[in-house]
């Protein structure tokens, strides 16, 4: 099969998974959003998202995009370099230099980031949320309490500081992945290839920044959902 055989078909694969993981995180960030507002809220949709049937249907195929995803790109890395160098993707000679091309150059490199971050995540709350209710365990916080570990995680200054560089990390991944995808998808011409590169990496930062804000409002508890009206010398009130 040509999309597995052929290195045009990888290429198709990897741009194909990753603008589907490209939008859970922007479901995702969304969802963290609330957390910064509202405990009830959060913890309403984490109920929803619980330990049900089509939660862990969608669990399922997120990792199962996401381990194509990985697994390509080790294979497309060895690949490329082989014969064009540390290159993933065919770059276009318009692109200059700049944190796209170092993205470009090192995507190995923040890939492994990305994996040890991924592992880290689901340590956090995967593991400690919807595994620990599918098999009944009873952690130190309700499984159910989404916003509850969202607060224990980032009091953790090792926790958020790693959580930030798996951010950054993240950033330079997705503003060279966007582009680069749709351009293997043929939806980028001479003039669409510069205004795609600027649309990424908009998207992408108003994205992560999503996350960052949830990691630092936690982290130094100036979330308006921690403030319990008796903080009032603090940024939450």
């Amino acid at each position: 099969m040509w999309l597995i055989n052929s290195s045009i078909g990888r290429k198709v694969v990897m741009s194909v998974t990753g603008i589907a993981l490209i939008l859970f995180l922007t479901f995702h960030g969304c969802m963290n959003m609330v957390a910064l507002f509202s405990e009830e809220g959060y913890n309403m949709i984490c109920e929803f998202l619980g330990a049900n049937w089509y939660a862990v249907v969608a669990t399922l195929g997120l990792a199962a995009l996401a381990v194509i995803h990985i697994v390509y790109a080790f294979i497309l890395t060895a690949q490329n370099r082989t014969a064009r160098g540390d290159n993933r993707y065919e770059v276009s000679t318009v692109v200059n230099a700049g944190k796209v091309e170092w993205a470009s150059k090192n995507m190995l490199v923040l890939g492994l980031i990305i994996v040890v971050g991924l592992l880290i995540h689901l340590w956090n709350f995967w593991y400690n949320m919807m595994f620990a209710e599918l098999i009944g365990a009873m952690p130190v916080i309700d499984p159910t309490d989404g916003f509850g570990w969202i607060k224990e995680t980032f009091s953790n200054p090792v926790f958020s500081v790693l959580y930030i560089v798996w951010l950054v990390a993240l950033w330079f991944h997705l503003s060279h992945g966007f582009w680069s995808a749709l351009q293997t998808l043929g939806w980028s011409g001479k003039i669409w290839f510069q205004r795609w590169k600027v649309i990424g990496i908009i998207y992408v930062t108003l994205l992560l920044l999503c996350f960052l804000v949830v990691v630092l409002a936690f982290w130094f508890g100036c979330a308006p959902s921690l403030c319990d009206g008796s903080c009032c010398g603090s940024f939450c009130c």
